[in-house]
């Protein structure tokens, strides 16, 4: 006849218990681990009679000298050891979750904001809240603004062009969007270029998934026309090393042409109305009464790095 399987039930055991046994453990005695944890002498002998019970083991020889642990009451107090250190972390976990800032903030925004202003901002925003993680992703403003409305993004940086309805906005910066050409390519005294005649000439850009991309294809298309890409690159660094070398022109942030233009590149402004708009911080109604969602949003505000580019 088989030996019937002990059931679950029979296996629980009440981490208060492993508690006293771990004190037993460290202090030698029953009376000085009783004490130790505030119980009766015969509470807590009552107690370590049903953790006996409970793993089926005598655990330790009780003599006038103290308790003396068992094979069984060694092996006891390694698991014991772990499992109480295990419930130490979940406690401060759970514990941060009920501050709500535990957990990972979902924020989408556009090129602009990925590549040039949001690294410090993040940096500095994670080391103050280490309970906190940031779940950062690129992509259209468009695309931003239908994710917060779906509720798969908790936060959103987008170009003040779209159709914020619905949700919570704050200006963040200015956004500009400035032509990066090769320096040989003479323009005389102008100032700036409209996107039309950039259009005339081979382009160095980003990837093509890029939000940044996708925004100035769009600007493009309005006029019937595809910008011409002699390479798409994963940087604006890359973008301007070729863009001095001759290769073709490119459109990037303000911000990200005066800290990579090399000495071969001139930076022109854009005179195309759409090439100024301001980014905006956007949540949704529920997302602002989550204490996390709106310590970044807070976080985001009060650094307002100045920028530009969609």
């Amino acid at each position: 006849m088989s030996t019937p399987k002990r059931r679950t039930t029979d296996y629980r055991v009440d981490p208060f218990d492993l508690h006293l046994f771990a004190a037993v453990m460290e202090h030698g005695t029953i009376t000085a681990a009783a004490s130790s944890v505030n119980l009766s002498l015969a509470a807590a002998s009552a107690r370590l009679k049903g953790l006996e019970d409970a793993t089926g083991s005598r655990l330790f020889e009780r003599s006038k000298s103290g308790a003396i642990p068992t094979d069984a009451g060694r092996a006891l107090l390694r698991h014991t050891n772990r499992v109480l250190a295990e419930l130490e972390s979940l406690h401060v976990e759970m514990a941060s979750f009920g501050h709500g800032l535990r957990g990972t903030v979902r924020l989408l925004c556009n090129t602009a904001a990925m590549s040039e202003s949001l690294p410090r901002t993040i940096g500095q925003f994670l080391v103050k809240t280490p309970d906190l993680d940031v779940d950062v992703q690129e992509l259209s403003s468009e695309a931003v603004v239908e994710a917060l409305r779906r509720g798969t993004a908790d936060l959103g940086i987008v170009a003040d062009y779209v159709d914020t309805s619905g949700l919570l906005v704050q200006p963040w910066v200015d956004d500009r969007l400035v032509a990066l050409l090769p320096k040989r390519w003479s323009l005389g005294r102008r100032r700036s270029v409209a996107y039309g005649e950039l259009l005339e000439h081979s382009f160095v850009g980003l990837a093509r998934e890029s939000g940044l991309s996708r925004f100035l294809a769009a600007q493009a298309s309005r006029s019937g026309r595809v910008p011409r890409h002699r390479v798409r690159l994963g940087g604006f660094d890359a973008v301007a090393q070729l863009v001095a070398e001759g290769v073709g022109v490119a459109v990037m942030s303000e911000s990200a042409a005066a800290r990579f233009a090399k000495s071969g590149t001139q930076i022109l402004g854009l005179s195309d109305a759409w090439s100024r708009r301001k980014l905006l911080v956007c949540m949704t109604p529920a997302g602002s009464e989550l204490p996390s969602v709106s310590a970044l949003a807070n976080a985001l505000l009060t650094a307002r790095p100045q920028v530009g580019s969609r």
